[in-house]
């Protein structure tokens, strides 16, 4: 794992990747102009400042992993659900390294 992953709080590319295989929720918390530009098959555009208004469609996931463009909006998404009770939260970081570890 990088630096900057394990600042950020990434799982290693293996467990993303497994995580991913077993069916977990994906989340693109950029905006929706950004996620329009391309994203992961399969994932759900909720920018970081609706989450708030969107928990519900967190709560009962198995594994959830939140990513962006470079890290640092999954990191306040994770936080953020965490605060709110949702701990089976994974940080992605950049949407191109989730998208690498879509098989």
């Amino acid at each position: 794992m990088g630096f900057f992953s394990s600042l950020l709080g990434n799982k290693s590319d293996s467990k993303l990747s497994e995580v991913i295989q077993a069916g977990a929720y994906l989340v693109d918390v950029r905006t929706p102009a950004e996620f329009a530009m391309g994203s992961v098959k399969g994932a759900e555009n909720i920018p970081l400042d609706s989450i708030p208004a969107q928990l519900s469609k967190f709560r009962g996931k198995e594994n959830i992993v939140v990513f962006c463009r470079s890290g640092a909006r999954s990191t306040q998404a994770k936080s953020l659900l965490e605060q709110n009770g949702i701990q089976n939260v994974i940080n992605g970081g950049a949407w191109t390294n989730v998208q690498s570890a879509v098989k």
